[in-house]
């Protein structure tokens, strides 16, 4: 390798993070070499500095962080001690970055096309007109629906995978050398996943840009990445090419996540129908103003019991959890716990009937209020629901954040922003717990764990379901997930139910065709994988292959 090839050089980096006035490492001497053209996958549990480290091959850290030593190379450019004017230069331009949660990063008072066309009209790379034809264009590759025009809506108009396929589009906007994408598919459908997966191999390899692939997902990171580091609580485990690691890890840690999710829930028996069931969606129909979301939809969700609501993003799966807690009134239809039928609008229900549907939210990031710490936003459902204050109030606090398994001297006076995105997660579930409910609708709680903790959230939850009775509502496009965890799955799609049924006659042949899409793109542990799948389907653009088949 020559050194006109090397694009980002780094050597012994050191990096600390401030809790009160102690500076604490993150990051222990960690070194890397990435060509142009290149793609390195780096993997780890939550907490390892995935996210800290690819940040930092773009010179940046975020606030109370710091580069303590070390040496950041971008094309020859010495980050570390560069100028605020020349990182500005670069920042945008040359270095890209996709964040993990594109529902904080977004500006929701601006357009999603005037967001596009920011960068490229600041740094010069082209007009706003051009700039716009390329965004449409970036859309359309990466199979938005309607790219002429989804551009033209604000943020919270658009479903959390589009606007993760929007922020890919904007960080391509000018074609840079380097892309840091921080988990980019972690809120998408399989199907979905697929399409995004293959535009960036495609982009990447066609404009011989280098990227940094940040993921937990073993599975995604063998069809993108050349390399692989494996990083654990700052520390580099090992780094080979993904073949090598993939068929052969040397540590014993990188074998460990290779082994993940083997947990299988015991069999319950199927749940009788003549008992009630503690939720009953009723032929629920639903807009948004005058749009028209979800049509006919009906399931039932008996105690002690799980079902899975799964299909692509914007299939109408949250907005019915919206429609159960209230927080959208269905048009028609209606919504009955344990036989009572609830308000359609959540604030004309009683606090006893707020309590007993409780629900864990799919961003982290936009779910916990960022100037409480940790011990506030759980202690509140406490205090509103269960009456406890003062000592009593922080017992209870303490003990939920040992359910969750967050040490809670550690944890219990953190503000969100001092935890990582899979333990902001689990605050988010505790304070779902915090109410006591019988009733929980997890919105991919798991999609921003790794693979380690997500396995000891799934176990968790299972736990506090057999003791406690709980019904659960699982939101997910995981489908490892489903198999883990589900009694009962509701596939969606354009809002309706498609299909509906125990789990293990939903997993066998003949599937709806919808089904069959979503079971054969999960990704595999092959780097072949989504080539050959691809090839399978016979398109060069797998969006048309989903219609296809559907």
């Amino acid at each position: 390798m020559s050194d006109s090839d090397v694009l980002v050089e780094i050597k012994d980096l050191w990096i600390e993070g401030r809790s009160d006035e102690t500076w604490n490492p993150i990051i222990n001497g960690a070194s890397m070499t990435l060509k142009r053209g290149e793609v390195l996958g780096l993997i780890g549990e939550s907490g390892a500095g995935k996210s800290t480290l690819g940040l930092a091959a773009m010179g940046f850290t975020r606030d109370g962080v710091r580069i303590s030593s070390g040496d950041v190379k971008f094309d020859g450019i010495d980050l570390v001690n560069a100028s605020a004017a020349v990182k500005r230069e670069l920042l945008g331009k040359r270095i890209a970055y996709v964040a993990q949660s594109a529902a904080a990063s977004f500006n929701p008072a601006h357009k999603l096309i005037d967001q596009h066309t920011e960068a490229p009209v600041q740094h010069g790379v082209s007009s706003r007109s051009d700039s716009q034809a390329d965004g449409i264009e970036l859309y359309d590759r990466l199979r938005l629906p309607n790219p002429d025009e989804i551009g033209f809506r604000y943020p919270h108009q658009v479903s959390g995978g589009q606007l993760q396929r929007a922020m890919t589009a904007m960080a391509m906007a000018c074609r840079p050398d380097l892309i840091i994408f921080d988990e980019p598919t972690t809120a998408l459908d399989v199907t979905t996943q697929i399409e995004v997966l293959a535009s960036i191999r495609d982009i990447v390899e066609q404009f011989d840009t280098a990227a940094i692939y940040i993921t937990h997902d073993l599975a995604v990171v063998a069809q993108m990445a050349d390399r692989i580091k494996v990083l654990l609580k700052g520390d580099e485990v090992e780094e080979s090419d993904t073949r090598s690691m993939l068929l052969n890890p040397q540590e014993e840690y990188t074998k460990s996540l290779w082994a993940v999710r083997s947990f299988q829930r015991d069999q319950k028996p199927v749940a009788a129908t003549d008992a009630t069931p503690v939720i009953s969606v009723k032929n629920v129909t639903a807009a948004y103003g005058k749009v028209p979301v979800l049509y006919d939809v009906s399931f039932d969700i008996h105690a002690g019991r799980t079902v899975a609501v799964v299909g692509e993003s914007g299939s109408g799966k949250s907005t019915t959890a919206r429609c159960i807690t209230g927080l959208l009134p269905p048009l028609k239809g209606h919504i009955e716990f344990n036989g009572e039928t609830l308000p359609l609008d959540y604030r004309k229900r009683n606090k006893m009937q707020l309590r007993q549907a409780q629900m864990i939210y799919q961003m982290a990031d936009t779910a916990l209020n960022p100037r409480k710490k940790i011990g506030e936003i759980i202690g509140r459902p406490v205090e509103f629901y269960m009456g406890l204050t003062g000592a009593k109030k922080r017992e209870r606090v303490r003990a939920l954040l040992d359910e969750i398994e967050l040490e809670p001297d550690q944890f219990i006076d953190r503000l969100p922003s001092e935890l990582s995105g899979g333990q902001k997660q689990r605050v988010g579930i505790a304070r779902a717990l915090a109410a006591e409910p019988q009733f929980i609708i997890c919105d991919e709680v798991t999609s921003a764990l790794d693979q380690l903790v997500a396995e000891g959230i799934l176990k968790l939850l299972a736990k506090l379901q057999d003791e406690l009775d709980l019904a659960y509502m699982f939101i997910t496009h995981d489908l490892a997930t489903v198999k883990s965890i589900a009694d009962e799955v509701v596939v969606m799609k354009d809002g309706r139910v498609v299909e509906a049924g125990p789990k293990e006659e939903m997993f066998q042949p003949p599937h709806h065709a919808y089904t069959d899409l979503l079971l054969s793109s999960v990704p595999e542990m092959d780097p072949d994988w989504l080539t050959n799948l691809l090839s399978e389907r016979g398109v060069e653009n797998i969006g048309d292959a989903a219609v296809d088949k559907m």
